[in-house]
Order: structure tokens, then C-alpha cells, then sequence
């Protein structure tokens, strides 16, 4: 079977899984990104391996789960010796280069050990880390941020040349709105989402990130490539140009899922993001209501430059020799569960939507199919290494390859459970709780009907997805069902012990260890 020529990997930031037609979504519709699910295989259980930006996307790119990678939180820098996308595909002359948001952070202590310095071509591919820097940009550029670091951002200069005025046009025009007496209202203040961005809808980062996708794939002519186009929103500050700020009202909004009950037998760790600041907002129906319009337009932009995207690869022949992929790193909590941003193990937050298409003969069967299998976001590196005919590097990678699914095959060993874990030390929870940095690791564990989560010095959370798919009501002290705490716990800690960290060998290497020692002379034991 042909290799993959090409890939498109597609992610955007914060996207709940449920808030996309395909999905079953009954308001906002997505027609591109279903058109994208008619041609491939739209996965039903998708999981991020934790449901943070930095280390969701770490091990999007690595196929290795968070405390195996290290990059455990989001200005925590991936190890230096950590393998990427980009150190997989370029060897073989796969241009592998980002559009958008990475959210990782360069290893600059070993990087100055090791005397590479940032301005070699070298230092700048470790960095980022593994992909080439085309357009770089993680949508996060507050003033003072900006200020401190001295940094400056393409983005910007482009607005500016496009008549945006400002030291900052990234914040004081594609993430504010203007009030009636021409002030600028900040897109940060969430009582201003439901306004329109100042910026026009053709110089936004949704259109920007669109346009210079487009660039580089033609750029790239006929040398094989991989694009990540990581959109930025529908991440806050929610806050979507017009005509896209108000779309939807109340009447395609749907209810938030939540019960009084869930404060009454919080768990610890949970009633601790609660009770934060970005809980207690969404928390309230004002803030909801006004949010929802700008989250929802955002997705309906990216569904539409998307369209735009697909037209220009049909225009240039690339769909049949490109894989394409649409996920994101994480969910939101919008209100659900008393609680905003993301962060926690609930499927709001933990379950992403993906979709994969193989443009080859060999996946024509399951096209426009829909697959219950347990899929996780390590799954993606082996499966893109997979496709391009390249060795799986099996003492690293800790996903699976999806190639079999995609071509109508399940495996008798696939996985009946998935993963995902937390570093919250830096939240304000670890705080409130006072809980050493080193301590403050939540696991998750969920099979088709359970949910079991472990806060490392808490009791556990179990979940009865049969009978509580809305995971309203939490049985982790019921004393009738010790029996199936115990068994997820097993469960649990079989695939913490399953992580791979020697890394630095081949696992056909190290079989061979013993047999070359006799060879080398070494004696060990004889009589």
C-alpha cells in the first residue's frame, strides 16, 4: 500500500466535543468539518491525555503521556530530549511545520548547557519543539505579557499594515469591542463576549491562521508535508468579529449540566475549582448567556474558513494524497458542574471531538462511519508515522496506531479503557487545599461504564456512566461498589506502570543484551 504523502492536522483550542453538528449538536451546524467526518471515520470516544493546553498538545505531539513526557503544565518546558512530530518526519524529508498555537515552552536551561544558542536554524526547530516555525503564534498576548517579554508577533505587524493602529492590535482590536462613545472594551472582561471584535472578520485570527496555512502547503509545491493548523479559538478571550458575534441566542443555547446535588457531596479537589474565581463566574446564567454566543460564532468561523481550506486542496489536487485530522486539545466547561475552563476528568472537558481521513483505497469501507473504539490523543504519532510508512519507535510511543480502525479492522487487543492525568499545583485547588507540588497529580480511568478518578491524597471519584452519563452523582464512598473501585483502581495503576521511560534503547535492542554479553566475554556465573 502507497504511503501518505501529505498531512493536514488540524486542532483547535478549548473545543467541546458536542458543539459541532456531526457531533450532535442541534443548533450550530458545521457543515465543512461534517463533510470532513462523510470522508473519514468521526472517533465517539476521543480522549486528551490531560485536559490542559501544554501538556494535551505535548503529548498530541510526542505520543507519550504527560508525566512520561514532563511537559506536566503549561509553561512547563518539554525535556529537551523529548521526541516530537518534527523529529519523526524530517529525516524522511517531511517538512513538518505549525501554523498557529503549540503552547509548548522551549527547554532553554539544557538548550544553554548544551551551547545552542537561539538564533541557529538548529536551536529554532528545538524550541518549538520539533516543528518548523512558520507561524507560530498561541493567541495569548495581553499587553504587559507583551511588554515584559519584549516580544513582538507577525500577527501584529500584518494588522498594522492593514490600517490597525496600537502597540498591541492583537489586543485592543481582534480581542476588544468599542462602546458607544468609540471606548475599547476588552475581550478579557467576559460582560463584552457577546460583542463584535473590533478587528473585520477577513483580518482575524481564524482567517489570518486560514490564510497562512494555505501559504505554506503551496509553498511546500511537490516535497511532502505536514501541516498543523492550530487554530486559536474558540479559546478565550470569547470574542468573535462580525457577523459571527451573534449568530445564536438563547433559543440555541443548550442547558447547562449540572445538579445542586454536585455541591452537596463534592469531592474536595472538585469543590476547590468550584468555588474558584472562573467557577463561581460560569456559574452564573448572565455569564453563560453572553459567552455562548462569541463560543459558539467561533466555532461557526472556523467551520466556514475550513470550507476555504478544503476548496483550495480539491483546486490544487492535494485531497488524495493528504491525510487530514480534526481534533482539539481540550474541552470546556461553559458552566457544567458549577465550573469554567477545563482542567477536570468530567467528558465535557476530557472528550474531544476527532476525525480522520485516509485518503487511500484501503480506508474506502469506512468512510463517513462512526467508530465507538477507545481512541486517545497518543494515538496520532504512530498512526501519522504509520501512514508514512516509517518503523513505529515502540520503546517511546505509548499510543497506537488508528491505521487499522481506519481500514475496518479491530483489534482483538485494542484498548477497552482510557487515560488521562493532571498536574493542578499551579491552579489555585492546590492552594486552597494545601497540597505539596509534588502531591497535586489527579488520574483518570474510564472504561465503557465506569469513570474512576484518583486525586493522589483524596478518596476517589467513581462515576456510573450507565445510569449517570451526565456524571451528576459521584458513588466514590458508596460502600456498595468497593468491588468496582478496587477493580478500577487496578486498572489504574496497570497503565501507570505501563508508561515507557527508557526511552534512550530499542526494545529489540535490550532483548538482545543478554546473548551479547556471552558474545563480548563477559562471564557471569559460570562454575
Amino acid at each position: 500500500m502507497a504511503s501518505i504523502r501529505n498531512i493536514l492536522f488540524i486542532m483547535a483550542d478549548q473545543l467541546r466535543w458536542d458543539y459541532l453538528s456531526c457531533y450532535g449538536h442541534p443548533h450550530l451546524h458545521t457543515p465543512n468539518i461534517d463533510w470532513l467526518a462523510s470522508r473519514g471515520v468521526q472517533f465517539e470516544r476521543a480522549y486528551v491525555q490531560s485536559p490542559v493546553c501544554g501538556p494535551s498538545r505535548a503529548s498530541f505531539y510526542t505520543g507519550r503521556t504527560a508525566f512520561s513526557h514532563g511537559a506536566t503544565w503549561n509553561n512547563v518546558p518539554l525535556p529537551i530530549g523529548e521526541l516530537a512530530l518534527g523529529d519523526y518526519l524530517r529525516p524522511h524529508g517531511v517538512r513538518t511545520a505549525v501554523v498557529g498555537k503549540t503552547h509548548l515552552h522551549a527547554d532553554t536551561e539544557a538548550m544553554a548547557r548544551l551551547g545552542l544558542r537561539r538564533d541557529t536554524e538548529l536551536s529554532a526547530v528545538v524550541a518549538e519543539p520539533g516543528f518548523e516555525p512558520f507561524e507560530r503564534d498561541d493567541g495569548l498576548h495581553p499587553t504587559p505579557l507583551m511588554r515584559q517579554l519584549g516580544k513582538t508577533l507577525r500577527y501584529n505587524d500584518w494588522l498594522r499594515d492593514k490600517g490597525y493602529d496600537g502597540e498591541n492590535p492583537w489586543d485592543s482590536w481582534a480581542n476588544s469591542a468599542e462602546g458607544p462613545g468609540g471606548e475599547i472594551l476588552s475581550g478579557w472582561d467576559l460582560r463584552y463576549s457577546n460583542l463584535p471584535a473590533r478587528v473585520a472578520e477577513e483580518h482575524s485570527e481564524t482567517a489570518y491562521m486560514t490564510d497562512r496555512a494555505i501559504v505554506f502547503i503551496d509553498a511546500c509545491g511537490d516535497s511532502p508535508w505536514l501541516c498543523h493548523l492550530s487554530f486559536i479559538k474558540p479559546h478565550w478571550p470569547y470574542i468573535a468579529p462580525a457577523p459571527y458575534h451573534d449568530m445564536y441566542g438563547p433559543e440555541s443555547f443548550l442547558p447547562p449540566v449540572r445538579a445542586a446535588a454536585e455541591w452537596d457531596s463534592a469531592h474536595p479537589v472538585q469543590r476547590a475549582f468550584m468555588e474558584s474565581r472562573v467557577g463561581q463566574t460560569f456559574a452564573r446564567d448572565e455569564v453563560r448567556e453572553t459567552v455562548l454566543p462569541a463560543y459558539m460564532g467561533l466555532i461557526k468561523q472556523i467551520d466556514d474558513h475550513l470550507g476555504r481550506l478544503f476548496a483550495h486542496l480539491r483546486e490544487t489536487g492535494r485531497m488524495d494524497d493528504t491525510m487530514i485530522v480534526f481534533t482539539s486539545d481540550h474541552g470546556d466547561y461553559l458552566g457544567d458542574h458549577w465550573m469554567g475552563e477545563k482542567e477536570l476528568f468530567h467528558e465535557c472537558s476530557v472528550r474531544v471531538p476527532m476525525i480522520v481521513v485516509d485518503p487511500r483505497p484501503a480506508a474506502d469501507a469506512t468512510r463517513g462511519t462512526r467508530s465507538t473504539a477507545m481512541v486517545e490523543a497518543i494515538d496520532l504519532v504512530p498512526t501519522f508515522l504509520d501512514a508514512c510508512g516509517m518503523d513505529l519507535p515502540m520503546h517511546r510511543l505509548e499510543g497506537r496506531s488508528l491505521l487499522p480502525l481506519l481500514h475496518g479492522e479491530t483489534p482483538d487487543d485494542w484498548r477497552d479503557d482510557v487515560f488521562s492525568e493532571i498536574d493542578y499545583a499551579a491552579y489555585h485547588a492546590g492552594h486552597v487545599l494545601d497540597v505539596a507540588a509534588d502531591a497535586a497529580r489527579g488520574y483518570m480511568i474510564r472504561t465503557e461504564r465506569w469513570k474512576y478518578v484518583h486525586f493522589r491524597g483524596f478518596r476517589p471519584q467513581l462515576f456510573d456512566l450507565q445510569a449517570d452519563p451526565d456524571e451528576l452523582d459521584d458513588r466514590g464512598a458508596d460502600p456498595a461498589l468497593a468491588d468496582v473501585r478496587a477493580e478500577m483502581a487496578a486498572r489504574l495503576m496497570d497503565r501507570l506502570m505501563s508508561r515507557k521511560n527508557r526511552v534512550t534503547m530499542t526494545n529489540t535492542a535490550i532483548s538482545a543484551m543478554d546473548r551479547r554479553v556471552d558474545e563480548m566475554g563477559v562471564k557471569i556465573g559460570y562454575w
